[in-house]
């Protein structure tokens, strides 16, 4: 058995500060470069790339790694790989168990680690997969210092060099001396991230499980409505009502599911604005849209109005830039919700406007409208008036939020308002022509 306590050393970063004050003007100059830096990167493999190129003259460094620890410390998670070499073995993704490895001290003491030779280590640790790694890659030394944030080791970066024996205890205080300056701003970035890619895989899931629930529920409510239309023989009037019912629930899945598909969409970055200079907005936008709110309109004794002004004067086409598939969901959520919100027996109006410099495009309903007050919750993600008249109403809280980024998408504005007991109004506004940046 080969002896290690010449090859894996843990240091005590509390012991010999003294080593501090050996710190040179030029090392102080970089450490000073850093602190200025790291806090303006916007991202985590920014802040690693800037460490990898500012920081090799004062800590010598042919490798840098920074990895995070998860799962309640048992796992290790590589979050960057850089290398003046090629190729890379061990790189972003990989995943290692902390349990039973060298790591494991640093996580618990938070002493910085030196393995001087790397081949002698694998030797004695030959079950070790990210060793073997390193060791094709070339690397014969490393330092791993670990990030600490109030008194929690949120994850290591490591320094890999093809020379044996190369870290010092000076390099380690250069290293901490660092590590207490990118310790908080890596774990900012890291937790966005972290975000990202979780409302990433959540809108991902949402989306298949939307797409998969879509066709089932559209079958059953076609095959519904042959029941009730009688295609398969007379029906009593209780299974009538019942079938009526069935169909109701399940239209109102197939809007749910919509929403939340095109949610998916949105969120997903897939909306990609496409617009084009010659929309009849009336034929490709409105009245796609009116067809398919038609039989809820229908249901609820309600009226619908069409108005359209083209540069001042009644019109039977009005043509715009615009993206028309986009613009028709927006429509589409603006006026089911007047269908959905406004009262039985009651009109919704759609007004069209076009001048020289903008489209504009109006909803109106009667109804119960909403306060001003409740005015901020529009427009947002998952967020649904509270008002007496509306609690009782089945809705997502996603339509809204999605109009308002494709019209985000245009360079456009949306905006709402309403008479209490009286009205309430949703429109938006797209400039004429849209502009370089909306079609970018």
């Amino acid at each position: 058995m080969v002896s290690l306590e010449s090859t894996l050393h843990y240091l005590d970063p509390f012991h010999g500060r003294a080593e501090a004050r050996k710190i040179t003007d030029d090392e102080r100059a970089v450490l000073r470069t850093i602190n200025q830096k790291i806090a303006a990167k916007p991202s985590l493999n920014a802040v690693c790339d800037f460490l990898f190129e500012g920081t090799r003259t004062v800590i010598p460094c042919d490798r840098l790694g920074l990895a995070f620890v998860e799962e309640d410390g048992h796992r290790l998670l590589s979050q960057y790989a850089r290398a003046t070499y090629e190729p890379l073995l061990l790189t972003k993704g990989y995943v290692g168990d902390l349990r039973s490895s060298s790591l494991e001290s640093v996580v618990k003491t938070g002493r910085p680690r030196i393995i001087d030779d790397l081949p002698r280590y694998l030797a004695e640790h030959p079950n070790s997969h990210s060793t073997a790694l390193l060791v094709q890659e070339g690397v014969r030394s490393s330092l791993t210092c670990p990030l600490v944030v109030e008194g929690r080791v949120l994850g290591f970066m490591f320094r890999s060099s093809r020379q044996p024996h190369t870290y010092t205890a000076h390099h380690v205080q250069l290293q901490l001396a660092i590590n207490e300056r990118l310790s908080q701003a890596v774990e900012k970035a890291w937790r966005i991230e972290q975000l990202t890619a979780a409302n990433h895989a959540y809108m991902e899931m949402l989306a298949f499980v939307s797409h998969e629930i879509k066709n089932p529920v559209a079958s059953m409510v076609t095959d519904a409505k042959l029941l009730a239309d009688g295609y398969l023989g007379p029906l009593q009037e209780q299974q009538r009502e019942k079938l009526d019912r069935l169909i109701d629930k399940g239209q109102y899945l197939l809007e749910l599911v919509q929403d939340y598909l095109d949610l998916a969409r949105v969120e997903g970055g897939e909306l990609i604005l496409k617009p084009r200079t010659d929309v009849d907005v009336l034929a490709e936008v409105i009245e796609p849209a009116v067809e398919i709110v038609a039989s809820q309109i229908s249901a609820r004794d309600m009226h619908l109005e069409i108005a359209a002004t083209d540069h001042g004067m009644p019109a039977s086409n009005v043509t715009a830039e615009c993206d028309p598939g986009l613009l028709r969901i927006v429509v589409l959520n603006l006026l089911s919700n007047a269908a959905k919100y406004g009262r039985s027996g009651g009109a919704i109006r759609i007004t069209v406007l076009r001048e020289p410099t903008r489209l504009a495009v109006s909803v109106w309903n009667e109804g119960p409208g909403f306060p001003p007050e409740e005015r901020s919750k529009l427009f947002r993600r998952f967020s649904r008036l509270r008002t007496p008249e509306q609690r009782g109403t089945r809705g997502t809280g996603v339509g809204l939020y999605s109009a308002w980024r494709i019209i985000q998408l245009h360079n456009g504005r949306i905006r709402a308002r309403s008479e209490p007991g009286a009205w309430a109004e949703f429109a938006f506004e797209l400039s004429q022509p849209l502009g370089l940046e909306a079609k970018s």
